[in-house]
């Protein structure tokens, strides 16, 4: 059946007559009348008769009519519900940070897409880079929170886009800070340091930092997770480096005292994605966020 003889059908049922049904349509009465004759040649019979000037339906036409009317009723239930799904169906965005990143760091960074994408639902996963990536590359991920760019060995058609980046503050407890002698920097030779794990980008920085200003600290120990090495921060077991951004958030949290700054120990984040251009609106959200918060605070 073709519904298009039967949508004009059913229009000049409703409207009353070919011309008032042409206009509605915006066709001419002639194409109208042409296609309610095909429609009475597929069906065998007639669906109006005429009287006078005027057209009636006929029995079979009365019937037609009933169940046209049921069909284009469903359809424009069925274009309200479609319409109206991105109001109903909340958007899922799936994103991957790689282990290394701080979680106050990816707080902040994922923060703008909840609080400005009304109906949003967040999936957030952690693991390591390549595993990530994988996961980017089935389509099982919309984004990658990264501290590096896509490693120059693995094999994914996607784009590292920089959200900025930041520079790094010492930090320890005020019993740790009142015990260290002399001014930032010489003050760390020789005090305990906690480490950031060594597939760290901050790390290997960190180090050459301190050869670079001929400082020894006394490592007592390294994390893999940045949390756990705030608990022995916390505690006053060691000085941490954190990025500068979360120094204020870090200090009102777990009391910790700044003993100094560095833009040398460089902090870069970067969003990974399939496309070249950022099109998913949280991630357009992201990016913007991102590059005004770290911008604000190198």
């Amino acid at each position: 059946m073709n519904y298009k003889h039967l949508h004009y059908f059913w229009m000049v049922a409703k409207e009353g007559s070919i011309a008032a049904a042409a206009e509605r349509l915006n066709v001419t009465p002639h194409t109208i009348s042409a296609q309610l004759g095909l429609l009475d040649d597929y069906f065998g019979c007639s669906l109006f008769t005429k009287v006078g000037r005027k057209l009636e339906l006929t029995e079979t036409g009365h019937m037609a009519l009933s169940y046209a009317s049921d069909i284009f009723s469903l359809g424009s239930e069925l274009e309200e519900r479609v319409r109206n799904l991105d109001k109903i169906r909340p958007l899922v965005f799936k994103v991957g940070v790689v282990d290394v990143v701080p979680k106050s760091i990816a707080y902040h960074l994922l923060s703008p897409a909840m609080d400005d994408i009304k109906n949003m639902r967040m999936i957030c996963h952690e693991g390591d880079i390549n595993e990530l990536l994988a996961q980017l590359a089935l389509h099982r991920l919309d984004l990658v929170i990264s501290e590096s760019p896509i490693p120059s060995d693995v094999s994914i058609n996607g784009y590292s886009h920089s959200l900025g980046n930041c520079g790094s503050s010492f930090m320890a407890h005020p019993e740790v800070a009142s015990s260290l002698q002399g001014e930032f920097p010489d003050n760390l030779n020789g005090s305990p340091m906690l480490l950031p794990g060594e597939n760290t980008m901050v790390r290997r920085q960190l180090l050459q930092w301190c050869n670079k200003h001929k400082i020894h600290p006394r490592v007592v120990g390294e994390f893999d997770d940045s949390a756990l090495m705030k608990a022995f921060a916390h505690a006053g077991k060691g000085i941490m480096v954190l990025p500068t951004p979360i120094r204020d958030e870090v200090s009102a949290q777990l009391g910790l005292q700044l003993l100094g700054e560095t833009q040398e120990i460089n902090n870069n984040y970067y969003a990974i994605s399939i496309e070249r251009k950022i099109s998913h609106t949280a991630v357009e959200k992201i990016t913007t966020a991102a590059r005004n918060w770290l911008g604000e605070t190198n």
